[in-house]
């Protein structure tokens, strides 16, 4: 009995490492394309705010989003592909897009974002 040992071994510590490092990669590659949702959620709201309480088009809104997306350097939508429809008494932006991040080999990373603004007039 004294000679019996308790513990973790080295290969199971190695696992863990393992485990815990692929976790830590994928939220490293994964960050970016989170900062770049927010910059497109933050331009949205921006430009519902700047364009509530005004008459607005369709037009005015997409190049009040395209300046915001110059500013911000989103590249994985273009406003363009923003849709805006007409929604009671204004109109309501909708930016959805799937945004891939590489992992290892042939293994990517997909993230689906929403987001829904709506713009009063």
């Amino acid at each position: 009995m004294r000679d019996h040992q308790s513990g973790a071994t080295f290969i199971g510590m190695l696992v863990i490492v393992a485990i815990l490092g692929l976790g830590l990669y994928g939220a490293i590659r994964l960050v970016p394309l989170y900062m770049e949702f927010m910059a497109v959620a933050r331009a949205l709201d921006q430009t519902a705010k700047e364009a509530a309480g005004s008459r607005t088009s369709p037009g005015e809104l997409r190049s009040s989003l395209d300046r915001r997306w110059t500013i911000e350097d989103i590249t994985s939508l273009q406003p363009k592909e923003v849709e805006i429809r007409r929604s009671g008494n204004g109109y309501s932006m909708r930016a959805w897009y799937r945004a891939e991040a590489p992992f290892i080999g042939n293994v990517s990373l997909v993230v689906d974002f929403d987001k829904t603004v709506d713009v009063n007039q």
